[in-house]
């Protein structure tokens, strides 16, 4: 998520959470968490290309058609069956697929769907963007001295138990008994799965490793030029915790210098001992498989550059079209931050979700591949609206 002036990545990655973000306790109640909207203010304007609006649509209908079909959405206290809402996107891409625009979409768009405002953490609308994107690392299929941190596939003791539609309890079983899954510390500083065949694949650097596991998904190059995409599968369901705020709250860096270049560059200049001391502050660790082409979301779907957001679900509903206003900062050609902003809204659908994207108050926007992801991913720390359509 990387180059110049990210501090607000900083925030959006270590300081909070798996799509990673300083997460307010939600403070709205279901029922207060969306309200049905005049579309009087909206113009529908679109800053992107139709062609990813039509493909993150056709993703959304996949998963409707597929493995969401017999599901119930919730969108606050209302509930949809995933009928209804593959009926929302069949009726939007007849919409879109027209070509209209300006006074026309709105016109038909105000026909044939209600539009839900998400309250925000407070009830005022206020929403929180921030970013996240697909990193590239340098890696190898065997282990050598250059290529010696692994990722792993999921271990077969590991057991994961759904507890609720939105809670899942991962243990192990010792001496018969089901016990937390093994920690970031046991398995990158004690090795405790080394040597069970369980490596997906080998990088050549343990931080930027550690990113990849706050991002969840990424590229690697092998060294023939090749790419492989990786994703994540599943956790060690322990708690994230975060390794930024850790280590200002101990003196390993000061205020002044907690930059992500800086941060990151601290960490790389440290001893394999010493760094895992560090990022063991943060128990969470993450399993991956390889998938075909593009990162892999939430609904097991790939997600879309710029059109993809993740949520709570207890909140909204999942593979849903939503329509988003916000700001970004512009960057100069170094990228780095400078003080304008410039508006922007478009068509998202809901395609994702995050460990620390909670309440109606969080959204997380996938910015896409590689430095030009990183960079957007890294700018994006602002303040907006949320809003979801769904059909008549």
């Amino acid at each position: 998520m990387i180059t110049k002036n990210i501090w607000p990545l900083l925030l959006a990655v270590l300081l909070a959470a798996g799509c990673m973000r300083a997460t307010p306790v939600p403070q709205v109640r279901y029922g207060e968490a969306v309200r049905v909207v005049s579309s009087a203010a909206f113009t529908f304007e679109d800053d992107l290309d139709g062609e990813s609006l039509q493909l993150a649509l056709d993703r959304s209908l996949n998963y409707y058609n597929g493995a969401g079909r017999d599901k119930t959405y919730h969108l606050g206290e209302m509930t949809f069956p995933a009928s209804h809402l593959r009926e929302s996107l069949l009726t939007l891409r007849d919409i879109l697929r027209q070509g209209v625009r300006g006074a026309e979409l709105k016109k038909q768009l105000t026909e044939k769907f209600d539009i839900y405002q998400s309250a925000g953490t407070d009830g005022g609308g206020a929403v929180v963007f921030t970013g996240y994107f697909e990193p590239l690392l340098e890696g190898s299929l065997v282990r050598t001295e250059k290529y010696r941190y692994p990722l792993y596939r999921v271990p077969p003791d590991l057991i994961n138990q759904r507890i609720s539609r939105t809670e899942t309890k991962i243990s192990r079983l010792y001496n018969g008994e089901s016990v937390p899954y093994y920690s970031r510390r046991d398995i990158d500083k004690n090795k405790i799965l080394q040597g069970r065949s369980l490596e997906l694949i080998w990088v050549d650097n343990p931080v930027d490793l550690f990113f990849l596991h706050i991002q969840g998904s990424g590229k690697i190059r092998l060294a023939d030029g090749s790419f492989l995409t990786v994703s994540a599968t599943s956790s060690n369901g322990r708690p994230f915790r975060s390794v930024a705020r850790h280590m200002l709250d101990n003196g390993i860096i000061q205020n002044k210098d907690a930059s992500y270049r800086n941060i990151k560059r601290l960490l790389k200049d440290k001893s394999d001992e010493e760094l895992y001391d560090i990022l063991s502050y943060n128990e969470r660790y993450i399993f991956f498989r390889f998938v075909e082409k593009d990162p892999i979301g939430a609904l097991g779907e790939p997600v879309t550059p710029g059109r993809t957001i993740a949520t709570d679900p207890q909140y909204f509903p999942e593979g849903a079209p939503a329509f988003i206003r916000l700001s970004k900062p512009v960057l100069d050609k170094e990228g780095n931050l400078t003080p304008r902003r410039i508006s922007f809204s478009r068509f998202v659908f809901n395609q994702d979700k995050g460990s620390a994207i909670k309440g109606p108050g969080r959204v997380d926007l996938f910015c896409g591949f590689g430095a030009e992801g990183e960079l957007m991913a890294g700018s994006l720390k602002e303040t907006g609206e949320l809003y979801f359509l769904i059909k008549k």
